[in-house]
């Protein structure tokens, strides 16, 4: 970087408003904040995020779809309290990425922050980062798909009880439900932003229809009503584990898988207006209602349901969840009801996280982070979307389902690598923000107090790295291949292929995110997400300079 002053005189300095950005930008030229060609449309307004987020979250129909895991581990203690437990920690990573996306609205995100806090590592740093990040999402929407997937098979389980679903049959599903909502994304970008307030509404009014079936049914039917014991005090440990707090913490897993996206809306940071404030509005209005539709979804189920070993012996194996909607109703008719319900409710929440694992790999693509990364990064001029990167996406995703195939247990695995994924990226861009002493970032409009900052994003990072470790041990105890933990084959298998590439990038030129920050500087160089002759014209245009990073 010994030419950053001569590069600082050529290149148009950023404007801290968003609106005054879109003013400036002439013909199409934009630089936006991460440093990149302005190429999607700004369709989102903050409600539409604000639906987004909440959609992505969809915390009481992720948490009903792995709410199992936590029932062997603690019974309903168990799950509400690994809950209410998961809201702690993750509201501070959730502080802790506004923070970050207030300063540098990327749809990069972590990849990008972590270039940026990392110093002198940014580019290692970011390059883990930016991939951990987009392998969680693609994860997370093959869990959706999946439980949607699941969802139907159970449907058809509950008028034959002695139907023995196969895997492969599951698999079927999961293909149609991915590509049918993939379709959607891939030509519905014009529309989706028109029709994403209406889903988030959706969604509430889904939790909130099956939520009060769950807490009024039971009295219509006269089975009545768990004790209050059974759903916050009497602890069941049915892993195997002796200890019962390190069971405990284990299941934790449920909670942290249905709140655990605070990261989801910030990848539109290049799709809505005013990012710096909207982004980090959008995280709290994801962190709320997901605590909140998630804790009291879980209390009335829980209520509801009066017999768990019932639950642990249904004959309804492809969701358990459908033998505690049985408990509620007491007939097929109202479990096949609530059953439709939820998989609306997940067939809605898929777009969102495809959408958002296609933005982070489009993002990495426009660094050269990705094979083929020319034709990854291209953004369909018809369809006004990162259309190949989505596709990919959908193409891992489908995948993941034919692992399931081979493998019962790839759902608690793909619930156990998301988790981690998430996490490991957040940590990557947070930990080395609060020991560079938050002096490589210039400070947003949401900016916490040095004191503060430190506690929240300490106790973050803390939750990160002691947890991750926990969820790798294996569900129960004695231990086969049955019910072996994968989660740490998946993310360590993962981890060392990403590895292999980056040491081949690297030999090959890869300089890391194309955006230069200096101590309060604005952004200094890059411009990618083009072809090479388009990106060269609008520089020429333009008047930025060449594309080397500081790192």
């Amino acid at each position: 970087m010994s030419d950053t002053n001569d590069e600082e005189k050529k290149v148009p300095r950023l404007p801290a408003d968003q609106d005054q950005e879109d003013a400036d930008a002439g013909q199409g030229e934009l630089i936006n904040v991460s440093g990149h060609v302005q190429e999607l449309d700004r369709h989102f307004d903050f409600l539409s995020i604000a639906s987004l987020a909440i959609c992505s979250d969809n915390a009481w129909g992720a948490g009903g779809a792995s709410i199992v895991v936590s029932l062997y581990n603690g019974g309903g203690p168990g799950v509400l309290y690994g809950l209410l437990v998961s809201i702690f920690f993750y509201s501070t990573i959730a502080a802790s990425l506004a923070e970050l996306a207030s300063a540098l609205p990327s749809s990069a995100n972590v990849y990008h922050w972590s270039s940026v806090t990392a110093g002198k590592y940014g580019k290692l740093v970011s390059f883990y980062a930016g991939w951990w990040n987009c392998l969680a999402w693609v994860f997370g929407a093959a869990v959706c798909s999946l439980a949607s997937a699941e969802a139907l098979i159970a449907m058809y389980s509950v008028y034959h009880p002695d139907y023995i679903p196969q895997r492969w049959q599951i698999f079927v599903a999961f293909v149609c439900v991915t590509w049918l909502d993939l379709s959607f994304i891939l030509f519905g970008q014009r529309i989706l932003a028109r029709i994403a307030t209406g889903m988030g509404a959706t969604l509430l009014l889904l939790f909130l229809i099956v939520t009060l079936m769950c807490a009024i049914y039971p009295s219509t039917t006269g089975a009545g009503y768990a004790s209050n014991a059974a759903v916050w005090s009497d602890f069941q440990n049915l892993t195997g584990w002796s200890n019962n707090g390190f069971v405990f913490i284990m299941g934790i897993l449920n909670g942290a898988y249905a709140i655990g996206t605070p990261d989801g809306v910030c990848h539109m940071c290049e799709e809505i207006p005013n990012p710096r404030k909207n982004i980090p509005k959008g995280i709290l209005v994801q962190m709320t209602t997901g605590s909140a539709t998630a804790f009291f979804f879980y209390v009335a189920l829980l209520y509801a349901v009066t017999d768990l070993e019932a639950v642990f012996n249904t004959s309804i194996t492809a969701l358990p969840l459908a033998a505690m909607f049985q408990q509620v109703t007491r007939s097929n008719a109202g479990t096949v009801g609530l059953l439709a319900l939820f998989l609306l409710d997940q067939i809605i929440n898929i777009p969102a996280a495809q959408m958002t694992a296609g933005r982070m790999l489009w993002t990495l693509a426009r660094d050269d982070a990705t094979p083929f990364s020319g034709w990854v990064r291209h953004v369909s001029p018809k369809w006004r979307n990162p259309f190949n990167a989505q596709l990919v996406c959908g193409v891992g995703v489908t995948i993941l389902g034919a692992i399931y195939v081979a493998n019962a247990t790839a759902f608690a695995a793909f619930v156990g690598s998301f988790t981690i994924f998430t996490t490991w990226s957040y940590c990557a861009a947070i930990l080395p923000h609060i020991l560079s002493g938050r002096r490589y970032l210039k400070p947003g409009p949401f900016w916490m107090p040095p004191a503060v900052a430190y506690t929240v994003s300490g106790i973050a990072c803390a939750y990160i790295l002691v947890f991750n470790i926990i969820f790798m041990f294996p569900y129960v105890y004695p231990v086969d291949k049955a019910t072996m933990n994968y989660a740490c084959v998946m993310t360590g298998g993962c981890t060392i292929l990403l590895t292999l590439w980056y040491l081949w990038k690297r030999s090959h030129g890869y300089e890391g995110p194309r955006v230069a920050l200096n101590g309060h500087d604005d952004i200094l160089t890059g411009v990618v997400g083009l072809s090479a002759k388009d990106e060269a014209r609008l520089r020429s245009r333009s008047g930025v300079v060449g594309s080397q990073g500081c790192h």
